[in-house]
């Protein structure tokens, strides 16, 4: 049966106790408490094909199963405890709480310290064969502790109540399609629709929980061994984190955000998602909540650059692959994002029955910005095809032949306004940083092919590069600012021209350079922190403010780095470090006021940045296309 809120009165007995496949009535807003901790006190752990945050207190409230973009069945994060979550906790007072990520891995380990004694959770997800996997492991380390396990599934982002029975080892909850088993030696029982567990462990002890996705149509999996699945998993992390070619200072900062992005590579496609969760918001309470949840060309390309400095470049030939796939057919259907495994249909809805992570709504599904006209990708992906190594593999059309295609479909486009980089929805423009992307796609295409002997039409590549060089300089670049500025005429500043020096547009002692620098540190700063750009003053067709966006702090420490300022690159890249929660995950922005993450988590660009400052302090990076930008700040413009 189900009261109004929703809740599952499983009593762990042999027969079927709630209702099978029962559809809640949305709800525009919940009675009950909202359930989600701090967005810091989350970790991640994947079988990289999808993942789960673990909340500091032993709580998952947030797994999409099978895969990232899937309907969540443990949706609390984004609502209250009726909308499905897994905590495994003691049952008395903590007095302290200790987590880490054990060695060069994806396992987590929490210690819960408590006046009887201390227990240890392991959390991990182990490399998906058949079915995916999550096991938790709770370890006696000393005295005697009272624990508490609570189990509540919700299917379809916490709509749907399974139809849960019992069985020999554990319990199956069903609702259409949708199959999860779990396995435990520990006494069930239900108790408010939820399923509950009370056990013991002493000093030496361990009790184990395995919760296993798989489709209602088949059997149910057989059982895991979860020595062997911890061993696996140990082993496939440890010998992935050995390739890592840094050798810098910040080695421990470096590895941890590297295992970050390939705990968010999908392995069966080589996509990357931009982050695991979706409507996190960007300020709490606050409408700018988006689904990160698929693959945007922009920001896998920046991954795979970053992936092939790392010396990873197996996945670097692996994305090659899902491009292909992905942006088969005419060039003017490229998309901007992409499912994981190329799906363009990415409609977005609003789930009207959760409140949202802290009462912010909506909470979206799906990304709208699939339909808009983004210039600045063809730059990116361009960039990451003049590095990535050619594979043997069935796809007709090569990486190169692609590339010659999409550079032809340049330019016929490039004079076009986008919606830019920021995909705001107040209308195209003409962004600077969109177009200097544009010359950065010409510019890696015309390299690429005269290094390789290519049959693009390279003249007419370079014409349409000089074009925009000169165009950009003059109507990108205002002079009374002393600064590259958001739009062409525009007034108003942008931190994504901080990337115009990054990528060899100029050299990075160009005056414009540094006056832009100079401009975005005197009027985009806030409490230490970058902004994307005054929402106050531009017309982004948003309602509301965000947070300060990490990745252009980072960049900006890059900047500061190579136009010599070194000291306060190495001050700046410290703070940021700090933001990092215990485990050292980032969000996409840092509220300064509140100090506290928001956005999306954990997000991919806030550690592709972390990782390319660096690389670029520790002199293992400098931008590409230093001598082509020189002959461009000599020429008159």
């Amino acid at each position: 049966m189900t009261n109004k809120k929703g809740k599952d009165n499983s009593n762990g007995k042999a027969k079927a106790t709630s209702v099978g496949g029962v559809v809640a009535e949305p709800k525009k807003k919940e009675t009950g408490p909202l359930h989600g901790s701090r967005i810091e006190d989350y970790c991640m752990i994947g079988d990289c094909e999808t993942a789960a945050l673990v909340s500091r207190e032993g709580s998952i409230d947030w797994l999409c199963w099978p895969s990232f973009p899937a309907a969540a069945c443990f949706a609390a994060l984004l609502g209250t405890s009726d909308h499905g979550f897994w905590k495994i906790a003691p049952k008395g007072k903590v007095k302290a709480i200790r987590r880490e990520y054990v060695g060069s891995t994806l396992i987590v380990q929490t210690t819960f310290e408590t006046r009887e004694g201390e227990v240890c959770l392991t959390d991990f997800m182990p490399p998906r064969e058949k079915h995916s996997h999550v096991v938790r492991m709770v370890r006696g380390l000393r005295g005697r502790v009272a624990m508490q396990m609570d189990l509540a599934i919700r299917f379809d982002y916490g709509r749907t109540i399974p139809w849960v029975t019992r069985t020999a080892d554990g319990l199956r909850a069903i609702a259409g399609m949708d199959m999860i088993t779990l396995r435990t030696r520990a006494k069930l029982r239900g108790e408010g629709m939820t399923t509950r567990s009370d056990f013991t462990v002493r000093k030496g002890q361990t009790m184990t929980f395995t919760l296993t996705n798989s489709s209602s149509l088949e059997k149910a999996p057989p059982e895991l061994s979860t020595e062997k699945a911890y061993a696996e998993t140990e082993r496939f992390w440890t010998k992935w984190s050995k390739r890592n070619a840094y050798t810098g200072p910040y080695k421990e900062a470096v590895e941890r955000s590297l295992i970050t992005l390939k705990a968010m590579t999908y392995r069966p496609s080589g996509g990357i998602v931009a982050a695991v969760t979706t409507s996190l918001p960007e300020k709490i309470g606050g409408p700018r909540n988006w689904d990160y949840r698929y693959c945007w060309l922009r920001d896998t390309a920046f991954t795979l650059l970053i992936l092939m400095h790392a010396n990873y470049m197996d996945e670097a030939v692996e994305w090659r692959k899902w491009l292909l796939r992905a942006i088969a057919g005419a060039p003017d259907q490229v998309q901007t994002i992409y499912g994981i495994c190329g799906e363009r249909q990415l409609v977005e809805w609003e789930a009207d029955w959760l409140p949202g992570y802290e009462g912010s709504s909506p909470v979206r599904i799906g990304n709208a910005a699939v339909d808009q006209f983004q210039l600045d990708v063809f730059g990116e992906v361009s960039s990451a095809l003049s590095r990535i190594p050619q594979a043997e593999d069935e796809i007709r059309v090569s990486a190169s032949s692609m590339q010659a295609s999409l550079t032809d479909h340049l330019c016929k486009i490039w004079e076009n306004p986008d919606e830019g980089i920021w995909e705001t929805r107040g209308g195209a423009q003409h962004f600077t940083h969109s177009k200097v992307m544009a010359w950065v796609a010409l510019d890696r295409a015309i390299r690429h092919h005269e290094q390789f002997d290519g049959k693009g039409d390279v003249k007419r590549w370079k014409k349409n590069r000089e074009m925009l060089h000169r165009e950009i300089c003059r109507k990108g670049f205002d002079k009374k600012l002393n600064s590259f500025v958001q739009s062409y005429g525009s007034k108003q500043l942008d931190a994504s021209c901080l990337r115009i020096g990054l990528v060899g547009f100029l050299p990075m002692d160009d005056p414009r350079i540094i006056g832009t620098v100079e401009a975005i540190e005197k009027r985009l700063m806030k409490d230490g922190f970058v902004e994307r750009y005054d929402t106050k003053k531009t017309k982004d067709g948003l309602a509301g403010s965000e947070g300060a966006f990490l990745a252009c702090s980072f960049w900006l420490v890059t900047n500061l780095w190579l136009i010599g300022r070194k000291e306060d690159a190495k001050a700046m890249f410290d703070r940021l470090l700090a933001l990092r929660n215990d485990v050292g995950l980032l969000s996409e922005e840092y509220d300064p006021v509140g100090k506290r993450m928001v956005g999306n988590f954990p997000q991919a660009l806030s550690h592709i940045a972390l990782i390319h400052s660096a690389f670029a302090m520790s002199g293992l990076w400098t931008p590409m296309g230093n001598a082509r930008a020189e002959a461009g700040r000599r020429r008159k413009t």
